[in-house]
């Protein structure tokens, strides 16, 4: 079973997109700020995480920094899944290693979920 770490401090969203992956048969980890999910993503080794940037504790783009430092989570990819839709944001994202970039208000659960599809290794 492929694992997926939801790293998203809105319970809303995050239990919407947690119920929408796992049932496509997923088994998801939730983290509700930075801290907690770069400490996930190094215990867990998921096979993808869903990363918000605006998070308490160790923001998104700090949490990036980090994974893509420790070799062993640097090659996990990694969607981001924001609000902020500035083109530095995009662009500062996607230079720290970011496999895709979605802003929520553009893409529904299912959107979502088939971008899990495409990108999860």
């Amino acid at each position: 079973m492929k694992t997926i770490l939801l790293i998203e401090d809105e319970p809303t969203l995050q239990k919407a997109l947690s119920t929408a992956l796992s049932q496509e048969g997923y088994d998801v980890k939730n983290a509700l700020d930075g801290e907690i999910g770069l400490r996930l993503a190094r215990e867990t080794k998921p096979n993808i995480i869903l990363l918000d940037l605006i998070l308490p504790k160790m923001d998104g783009f700090e949490v990036l920094e980090e994974l893509k430092k420790d070799d062993s989570v640097k090659d996990i990819p990694v969607i981001v899944l924001t609000n902020l839709e500035s083109t530095q944001d995009i662009e500062r994202a996607l230079a720290l290693g970011a496999t895709n970039y979605l802003v929520k208000a553009n893409y529904d659960l299912k959107d979502i979920v088939e971008k899990v599809r495409d990108n999860i290794k």
